[in-house]
């Protein structure tokens, strides 16, 4: 055995072993439990960053050691190739999307192997492959019989700088998510996916994902927004038009005095023609238009409007209400119109005060009376209805059905349920995505593809357009088509793109089968590998990707094609990889190479100025605060990168950078191949310990005792919480328990537990750094590949049962106190501690400043 650590030589050798022996190539096997791991899947930008180190290493620990455990486990790999990303790449190094992206997935398929994850990559894919794409067409299809994919013209947020429709969710701020420029509301043909007919169900399984973390379920469920309430009709004065509202405060709709009508909604345009303030409220719609138009963004902007010169009467008392347009309704939200009743809402308050509205009030507090002239602010509490005919002096909360009864009695309104969920605009003004199979035909209308001429592909040999402009309107061969429906010669190809989350909302599924051409994908191999026991990611995509791949899946269910409605069993949102920011005041943000050091001060490598070091934050381009992994792999290896992600903090949190951390994890690499290069010698030969341990002396009995509790203890971290961290800082104590043995004076019959414990940490060190933990098993004299070897076991002969007596305070006095197992770490007895029922008593309600745990001893809660 080598006295050096070399690990360039050691993974390029097992990587070569692993792919000749093809260790990782699964199929179904129903003899034998599955397990499908997945880690969401990258678009190809040509190199990975350290986010996606972490990620894809977390997710390779869980593989191996599932593996182990005997699972049959399902790991690919593959490329979410299509969209803006790409494109917008390629434009800007004067190349094709289509060129770009194949060269950066070979580019980064190398990178992957480098690190050594464990992936099929037989089952690799790429959505910007026709076969891929082909089967997304088809379900296209298949929706669009269903009326669960359908155009119209709408209002959707365009980005002129990317030439293409952006969903709600790509929408941050006001600005576009990729580019960062001004979205503005333009009126476009547009297909959108029926999303909103599944919002009730897609909230009821909130409640059934127990392997999701609570952020994401109240991201979706707070998203997914349903309200209940009623809608109300309001007739507009002089006109056959009616204003529907949605609103959930029917109890107060005595009290509305005027309305609001989003800009976007066509009655404005409507109403307003003719009339003395036309010009005005062209003026405002436009203005509007660049505004951020989420629900998120929307209080940020002072309440502006403009009356629009009609009227219209409220339905229960015949109130002559002006009609306003309004820069805080939304067309997104309920029919987008707001009877605003400003005694009883702020915003509707703050309105009327600028614009000198009147003020009713019509629910008053038990205790007090309100008067609209000298209101301050509104009232949105429940009380006492007034001023409201025959429903005065009733409860308010009893008046929200009442109410609800009469509009339904008279034919005004009826009950209603609003989901705040908006259907789906899938339609992108892009070249590089899946094309829609859709044909225009001016005689017989909109006219699907006949599946048999599926795929409708996307042509690669164009050339691209300035600023961004799709080339495939003004490509003859692929925008021109006969209609299959008349045959007319004229009718004209669909020339929008799907959304590039199309191909993301099933992807899972295809790796089941990827090679499968007569449909989406194999229903047999779907049966045996769906859902996905594991999925990780960012929490960014708690929205997007998430919620329709949910959305999808039920798509899939309806058509008969999957037996399940939820395509992940359990979810893991990992923390960012963070570091400090260090700019220079001439030459800005700067690269960690960029910066020197002299006399112990940091300077600008370019200018050798002092540099500004500024706040740690997420690693990104733009502020150059990155590490390239490839510069680490190459001075460290593969196996250290891993080690120091997994150490560093636990996966879902998030983990600041730190040179010192990699060193550190390198050196204890060194510390175990020399301690195992001092031993192998004499423990090659031996065979493993498997007898009474009341046997040994006393020099091997605590190297028993430790050998089997850190089994414990590490399969315990990895199984129950994904706590990596802790399971090393327990195959780190072991490693000090081997140390401590000298080998020189070990007997014969005491050498099969030194054997046992080196070999339990290389086991347990497997899945955290596998080219590594390969060679120290080679080197035992094993013959196959330690990820074929079966997980350690622990002996509960071995287990200390002794118990310690923690006692707990609360700011220094004593209130509780519990039994722990001796080998419960810090973080263990700190949350035992928080959730002990006396404890609750007195710290619920109250800021936990700090908590102090006192190893061994006690733990005291600081509020």
């Amino acid at each position: 055995m080598d006295e050096k650590y070399l690990p360039a030589a050691i993974e390029s050798k097992w990587q070569q072993k692993w792919e000749e022996g093809d260790l990782f190539r699964v199929k179904e096997d129903p003899a034998r439990p599955k397990y499908y791991l997945l880690e969401m899947f990258p678009y190809p930008s040509g190199n990975i960053h350290m986010g996606h180190v972490r990620n894809y290493t977390i997710g390779d620990v869980v593989a191996r050691y599932k593996r182990m455990r005997g699972f049959n486990v399902l790991h690919p790999m593959g490329w979410d190739a299509f969209g803006m990303p790409a494109e917008n790449a390629a434009i800007a190094n004067k190349t094709h999307p289509a060129k770009w992206t194949y060269a950066n997935i070979d580019a980064m398929r190398a990178q992957l192997r480098r690190m050594g994850f464990s992936y099929d990559w037989d089952r690799e894919l790429a959505t910007c492959q026709p076969e891929y794409y082909r089967w997304e067409q088809w379900l296209f299809l298949k929706m669009y019989e269903k009326g669960l994919a359908y155009r119209k013209e709408s209002f959707v947020n365009w980005c002129e700088d990317c030439q293409t429709v952006l969903a709600n969710e790509q929408v941050e701020a006001g600005l576009c998510w990729r580019c960062g420029l001004q979205v503005r509301q333009k009126q476009l043909w547009q297909w959108f996916f029926k999303i909103s007919e599944y919002a009730q169900d897609l909230l009821l399984y909130c409640d059934k994902l127990p392997g999701w973390p609570e952020k994401v379920i109240t991201m979706q469920k707070n998203w997914i927004g349903k309200s209940v309430g009623a809608l109300i009709d309001f007739k507009v004065e002089d006109s056959d038009a009616v204003i529907s509202v949605f609103t959930t405060r029917q109890d107060t709709v005595f009290g509305a005095t005027f309305m609001c009508l989003a800009p976007e909604h066509p009655l404005v345009m409507k109403l307003s023609k003719g009339r003395p303030k036309r010009k005005e409220v062209e003026a405002f719609v436009e203005r509007i238009a660049l505004q951020d138009r989420s629900v998120r963004n929307i209080e940020k902007y002072e309440k502006e409007g403009v009356f629009i010169g009609a009227y219209c009467l409220n339905p229960m008392n015949g109130r002559r209400m002006p009609i306003y347009t309004a820069n805080f309704a939304l067309m997104e939200y309920g029919t987008g119109a707001v009877m605003s009743v400003p005694a009883h809402d702020q915003r509707d308050f703050d309105f009327a005060r600028k614009y000198g509205l009147e003020i009713v009030v019509v629910v008053k507090p038990e205790d007090s009376d309100l008067d609209g002239a000298t209101m301050t602010e509104a009232y949105p509490g429940e009380g006492r209805m007034i001023n409201s005919g025959q429903y005065d002096g009733i409860d308010s909360r009893r008046a929200l059905e009442e109410i609800a009864s009469g509009l339904e009695k008279n034919g005004r309104g009826q009950r209603a349920v609003n989901f705040r969920l908006r259907d789906w605009g899938i339609s992108r003004q892009r070249y590089w995505g899946a094309p829609i199979p859709m044909i225009l035909c001016e005689h017989c209308g909109i006219v699907p593809v006949p599946e048999e001429d599926l795929p409708v592909v996307l042509p690669e040999e164009v050339d691209m357009l300035e600023g961004g402009k799709t080339p495939l309107p003004a490509l003859p061969e692929f925008a021109s088509v006969a209609c299959p429906r008349c045959g007319q010669k004229d009718a004209r190809r669909e020339t929008d793109t799907m959304d590039t989350f199309v191909e993301s909302s099933w992807y899972f599924e295809r790796y089941c089968s990827p090679r499968y051409s007569a449909g989406m994908f194999d229903t047999d191999a779907v049966d045996y590998w769906m859902p996905v026991d594991q999925y990780i990611g960012g929490v960014e995509h708690a929205i997007l990707h998430l919620l329709y791949s949910r959305f999808y899946t039920r798509i899939l269910h309806d058509q008969g094609l999957v037996k399940f409605k939820e395509p992940f069993t359990n979810l893991l949102t990992q923390g960012m990889v963070c570091k400090e920011t260090v700019a220079c005041p001439e030459h800005g943000y700067l690269l960690p190479l960029q910066v020197d050091t002299q006399k112990g001060n940091r300077v600008c490598g370019i200018c050798a100025k002092p540099v500004v070091v500024g706040r740690v934050e997420k690693m990104s381009k733009s502020k150059k605060n990155v590490i390239d992994p490839n510069i680490l792999i190459d001075k460290y290896g593969a196996d250290t990168t891993r080690f120091f992600c997994l150490f560093a903090a636990p996966p879902e949190r998030d983990l600041e950078w730190s040179e010192q951390g990699v060193e550190g994890g390198y050196r204890f690499l060194n510390r175990i191949w020399r301690l195992a290069a001092g031993l192998m010698d004499r423990i090659k030969a031996v065979p493993s310990f498997d007898d009474n341990p009341d046997k040994l002396d006393d020099a091997m009995r605590p190297l028993f005792q430790k050998t089997h509790q850190t089994i414990h203890k590490v399969t315990r971290d990895i199984e129950d919480r994904f706590h990596f961290n802790t399971a090393i800082s327990a195959i780190m104590e072991l490693f000090n328990t081997i140390s401590g043995i000298d080998i020189n004076q070990t007997g014969d019959d005491q050498l099969p537990v030194v054997r046992t414990a080196m070999e339990a940490m290389i086991l347990l060190l497997s899945p955290i750094v596998p080219h590594f933990a390969e060679e120290l098993w080679a080197q035992l004299g094993n013959t196959n590949s330690v990820l074929t070897a079966p997980w350690p076991q622990h002996r509960k002969d071995a287990l200390v049962q002794e118990e310690l007596l923690i006692v707990v305070q609360v700011n220094g006095k004593l209130r509780s106190r519990f039994q722990v197992d001796t080998d419960a770490d810090e973080e263990t007895i700190k949350e035992m501690a928080l959730s002990d029922e006396r404890i609750v008593k007195f710290i619920q309600g109250k800021e936990v400043k700090k908590v102090i745990v006192v190893k061994n001893k006690l733990v005291n809660i600081v509020i």
